[in-house]
C-alpha cells in the first residue's frame, strides 16, 4: 500500500517507524519529514498546508492512504478537501472532518459538545469582545485559581492558570483586547480549576467503533519537578500506574463511549485518532481537552508499545471494522525524554551539530527526531526548540527512564538540555532521598 504520512516532528518519526514495519507498507512517503523519518521512508518537500500540492502528489504517486500527524491541516479541512475532490475520494484518509477537528480547533465547541453529551469536564463560560465587561465581573467573583483558554489553536501555549485576580484580569485583557494569541484568543473560555493528576488516553475510531490505545502521562513544564514555563512536552511514560482497570472502565464508560457516540449521533465524520487529555480527580476522570490527533511526546511511548499492525488498524478504521481488530500491547514500560535547545520554550538558536546519534544503543532504545535537519555537509543539526527524544523500554518506569538517560549521556550538541526526572511520581525515592515535588 502506498502511504503518505503528513508531518515533521517526533510524533511523525514514531509513526513512520511503526508504519514501516507493516507488511502492507510499500512505499511510505513522509511530508516533509525529518532526517529521522528518512530512515523509514521517503521524505518529500511538501507544505502540509498546501492542499493543492498534496493533491498533485497523491495523484502522481498513486497514494492509497493518507495519515495526518499534526492538527493544522485537519482543522483547516484537509479531510473535506479530499472528499470533495473526485480524484482523491477513494484514498483512505486517517483524520477527522473539519467539524470533527473542532474538538481541538475550538475550546468552546469542545466544551459545548461535552455538555450536550454529559461528559465530565470543568464548569466554564466563554467570552469575546462583545461581552468583555461581563467577563471581567465574572473573573473577579470566580474562585482561585482561574483557568483561561484561548478558543483556537495556539501551539500549545493558549492555556493560562492564574493564581490571582490581578493576573487573571491582565491575561484576559491581553488575550481579548491585545490579541495575545492572535485569532485564537478572540474568544476565551474561562474554566474552573480541577485539582488532580493528568494523563493522556488515546483511541482510534471509525466513526462508530473504537479501539483504545495504551495510555500515557506527559510532562509539560521545562524544569525538574514540573516547575517553570509550559512547553510542548519534555517527556512521557506509559503505562500510567494509577490507570487501573477500574479507573479505565470509568474513562471508557463516562468519556470515550459518550464522545464516539456523540460524534455519530451528530453526524460528524470522524475516522482517526482522538486524544483525551484527562485529569484524575479523587479517582474520577474529567476531560481537560480533546486533540484530533495523537499527542507529542506521548506518541513516542504509545506507538512503541503497540504490537498490532498499525496499517492494519488504519485500514480497519476506514472500513468501519475496528470491532474486528484485536489490540495487542507490549507489557513493558516505556519512557521518552525530550532533549531541547538552550532557551526553549522562549528564544533559542539552531544549527548546532548533533553527535552520538549513531551509537549502538540496543533494541530497547529508539531515538526519534523532532527538530533536526541535514546541513550542507550532511551533518544532523538542531532545527527547533524540541530537538529529539529517546524512548526506552524497561521492566518498570524507573528502568525505562534510566535507560533513556544512559543513551542521552552519549548524545551532545551545544545548548542541549533535558529533564532527568520524567516519571518521578512513579519512581520510589532511594534510601535517604525524599520524593521530588
Amino acid at each position: 500500500m502506498r502511504i503518505l504520512l503528513l508531518g515533521s516532528g517526533g510524533r511523525e518519526h514514531a509513526l513512520a517507524w511503526k508504519l514501516n514495519q507493516s507488511v502492507w507498507t510499500n512505499p511510505l512517503y513522509i511530508a516533509p519529514g525529518n532526517p529521522g523519518t528518512a530512515k523509514h521512508g521517503i521524505n518529500v518537500p511538501l507544505d502540509i498546508t498546501d492542499f493543492d500540492a498534496i493533491r498533485k502528489f497523491c495523484i502522481s504517486e498513486k497514494i492509497e492512504m493518507v495519515i495526518v500527524g499534526p492538527e493544522e491541516p485537519l482543522v483547516n479541512g484537509l479531510y473535506d478537501y479530499f472528499k470533495a475532490t473526485e480524484e482523491l475520494q477513494k484514498i483512505y484518509f486517517i483524520g477527522p472532518s473539519k467539524k470533527g477537528a473542532q474538538l481541538e480547533g475550538s475550546k468552546a465547541f469542545a466544551k459545548a459538545f461535552m455538555k450536550r453529551h454529559a461528559i465530565p469536564t470543568a464548569n466554564y463560560k466563554e467570552f469575546t469582545i462583545d461581552n468583555y465587561e461581563e467577563g471581567l465581573k465574572y473573573l473577579q467573583q470566580h474562585p482561585l485559581p482561574i483557568v483561561l483558554k484561548a478558543d483556537g489553536l495556539a501551539a500549545g501555549k493558549g492555556v493560562m492558570i492564574c493564581q490571582s485576580y490581578v493576573e487573571a484580569v491582565a491575561e484576559f485583557e491581553l488575550m481579548i483586547q491585545e490579541a495575545k494569541f492572535g485569532e485564537a484568543s478572540k474568544k476565551v473560555v474561562v474554566e474552573d480549576f480541577l485539582s488532580g493528576i493528568e494523563l493522556s488516553v488515546f483511541a482510534i475510531t471509525d466513526g462508530k467503533n473504537y479501539l483504545i490505545l495504551p495510555e500515557a502521562k506527559d510532562y509539560k513544564r521545562i524544569g525538574e519537578g514540573d516547575k517553570g514555563l509550559m512547553t510542548g512536552g519534555m517527556g512521557a511514560v506509559s503505562p500510567v500506574p494509577f490507570a487501573t482497570p477500574g479507573f479505565m472502565f470509568k474513562v471508557e464508560e463516562r468519556i470515550i463511549k459518550p464522545t464516539i457516540n456523540g460524534l455519530f449521533k451528530e453526524g460528524i465524520e470522524y475516522t482517526g485518532f482522538v486524544f483525551f487529555g484527562l485529569i484524575n480527580v479523587n479517582g474520577d476522570p474529567y476531560v481537560i481537552e480533546y486533540n484530533c490527533r495523537m499527542g507529542d511526546p506521548e506518541t513516542e511511548v504509545v506507538i512503541p508499545r503497540l504490537e498490532t499492525d498499525l496499517v492494519g488498524i488504519c485500514i480497519a478504521a476506514t472500513q468501519q471494522e475496528l470491532d474486528k481488530v484485536v489490540m495487542r500491547t507490549d507489557i513493558r514500560a516505556a519512557a521518552t525524554i525530550v532533549a531541547v535547545s538552550r532557551g526553549y520554550p522562549t528564544g533559542y538558536e539552531k544549527g548546532y551539530e548533533i553527535s552520538g546519534l549513531d551509537g549502538k544503543y540496543g533494541k530497547q532504545s529508539m531515538i526519534f527526531h523532532a527538530g533536526t535537519k541535514e546541513d550542507d555537509k550532511k551533518n544532523i543539526v538542531t532545527n527547533g526548540g524540541r530537538v529529539l527524544c529517546v524512548t526506552s523500554f524497561g521492566e518498570d518506569i524507573e528502568d525505562a527512564v534510566n535507560t533513556s538517560l544512559d543513551v542521552l549521556d552519549h548524545i551532545d550538541y551545544d545548548g542541549m538540555f533535558y529533564r532527568t526526572d520524567i516519571g518521578y511520581e512513579f519512581i520510589p525515592p532511594k534510601p535517604g532521598e525524599t520524593q521530588k515535588k
